[in-house]
């Protein structure tokens, strides 16, 4: 603020006051009057002016007028005030659009420039991305300055990725600016199992500007068209739905012909098809679970995983089969040497936010011949080889830890073997060895599912580049007693992996989803770790 007054020379700058009273006489003491608004929707107020032309003259590419190069008395401008007007559209319209509310409140002038629409379209254009052909809005008489104020930077704190708060379900939704809208599209996995299929999205609700006095909520859950609903930023990262007209919910053949409709959204296919009874119970769960909210949910922020130079393969979210659970979606993660598989999308037993699985990067493993990986009991014998191994090193860390305390008890005296931290020393072991086994191992080697081992979809890879051992989370319906058991972590390629789940005898795989979403990147590593243990906390 400062600096604008010393610019302009309306401000308690030294050297303001010596010309102050030749100023004043060439444009009058109105123009000095200070402005208190802050409010981007009052950063210029009124219509559109006769500096509009001036800025039409900027876009039009018309050259500047010579007063550019030289104020009134043949010298070069001494303040922001002796620049022609189309010049300060020029210079406002670059500044970001939270700046101009404080640069209207140094004086009358900024203020009447900052009418001009043109400078509220640029802004629009580059921080919303809003490509639409704005002129169109003076038919309805709204603004880019209305449109800026009222419905992007009043709603800007939701655009971004959320998952929804439907129990263990959860959800993944990404409220972005799509043209002079703002839209919330839920994304749902393919039909089960096609894992490999794009990902499908509808609208749940949408906001736009029709009048100039404020911004429409529309609800567009059900099959009856847009109809009235309501937004509430609870909090920071968080903020509620609400639909004010639920009977547009509802179908004329009731409750049954609302199950089959949302049947067929959900899985493709009937009642009728679904021949598994323990499918079918889970499958009218979740319809009697989910339907009851009726768009009424509420959203908490989630972030897209940073990546690393040294991650196995790009982060990201995946879809994943889970038997008879359907498609869910995983968020993959690298942790340093682990990689964690976190459900953003869940079931009655591992619920949404719980760590699926944990990929230990330390301990790749060697996969027999194709013909031995074909006995289960081959695989499984080496799996818990690594297990017992993996077990054997914690101790050893944990007893290299006591020994690093006794000794830092006993400065005066050398380490001892364990104060040097064997478990540190296992750790650099594993590390080597993860690299000694990537650089020995093909490009690709031949794989094949053990027999015995279920998967929804048998049209997985048969050639994989690297395994390790991990673990993966099991549980009763609702959570109840979760265990990590041993498994198998199987990358195929840049886009897909597997996990065999030894106890399970059954196999998942998952599939990168492939949507560039917007908003969605984590200001910090930081921000994304605490993202994590707050969706593991809600769920637990």
């Amino acid at each position: 603020m400062a600096v604008c007054a010393r610019l302009c020379g309306v401000g308690p700058a030294r050297g303001c006051r010596r010309r102050g009273a030749a100023r004043e006489q060439r444009r009058g003491a109105a123009d000095s009057e200070p402005d208190t608004d802050t409010d981007p929707e009052e950063a210029g107020g009124g219509g559109v002016t006769e500096d509009d032309e001036a800025a039409e003259r900027i876009e039009g590419g018309r050259p500047l007028p010579p007063s550019i190069e030289a104020g009134p008395s043949g010298r070069a401008p001494l303040s922001l005030l002796e620049l022609p007007p189309e010049l300060l559209v020029q210079i406002f319209g670059s500044l970001p659009g939270t700046d101009l509310p404080n640069l209207a409140r140094v004086c009358t002038t900024f203020r009447r420039i900052l009418r001009t629409d043109t400078i509220w379209r640029r802004r629009c254009r580059e921080e919303y991305g809003v490509c639409e052909n704005l002129r169109k809005l003076e038919i309805t008489g709204v603004s880019c300055r209305d449109v800026y104020a009222k419905l992007l930077h009043r709603y800007r704190h939701i655009l971004g990725l959320w998952q929804p708060d439907i129990g263990p379900y959860g959800g993944l939704l990404n409220v972005v600016v799509d043209g002079l809208f703002i839209i919330g599209w839920m994304y749902l996995p393919p039909h089960d199992p096609h894992v490999d299929d794009p990902m499908r999205f509808k609208p749940l609700f949408r906001i736009h500007l029709m009048e100039r006095k404020c911004a429409t909520v529309e609800c567009m859950y059900g099959h009856k068209g847009p109809h009235n609903g309501h937004i509430q930023i609870v909090k920071k990262d968080e903020f509620s739905t609400k639909c004010n007209q639920t009977d547009h919910h509802r179908m004329s053949g009731g409750r049954q012909e609302e199950f089959r409709t949302w049947l067929r959204e959900e899985w493709g296919r009937t009642l009728e098809d679904i021949f598994h009874e323990h499918m079918q119970e889970l499958i009218l769960m979740k319809f009697i679970y989910t339907s009851q909210y009726d768009n009424c949910l509420t959203y908490r922020r989630i972030y897209l995983p940073p990546s690393g130079p040294d991650d196995l393969i790009q982060p990201g979210l995946f879809k994943g089969t889970y038997g008879s659970h359907g498609l869910e979606i995983v968020m993959l993660s690298f942790h340093g040497k682990k990689a964690k598989g976190t459900k953003i999308t869940g079931d009655p037993n591992i619920p949404a936010g719980q760590q699926t699985v944990e990929i230990d990067l330390a301990h790749p493993l060697q996969l027999p011949d194709i013909e031995n990986l074909r006995d289960f009991s081959e695989l499984s014998r080496i799996v818990l080889e690594v297990q017992e191994q993996v077990r054997r090193e914690e101790q050893e860390r944990e007893q290299g830890q006591e020994g690093e305390e006794h000794s830092q008890q006993a400065a005066s005296q050398p380490a001892s073997p364990l104060g040097g931290g064997e478990g540190a020393e296992g750790e650099e072991t594993a590390a080597g060895a993860e690299g000694t086994t990537q650089d020995k191992a093909p490009a690709s080697q031949p794989f094949v599912l053990p027999m015995g081992v279920i998967s929804r979809n048998e049209d997985y890879p048969r050639t994989c580049r690297i395994c390790f051992y991990g673990t993966g989370l099991i549980a009763g319906h609702g959570f109840t007693s979760p265990e990590r058991t041993p498994g198998l972590f199987v990358l195929f390629d840049d886009d897909r992996f597997g996990f065999i789940w030894l106890e399970l005898k059954s196999f998942s795989l998952y599939s990168r989803i492939k949507v560039s979403f917007q908003n969605a990147q984590a200001p910090s590593r930081e921000a994304f770790d605490e993202m994590l243990k707050n969706i593991q906390s809600l769920a637990t």
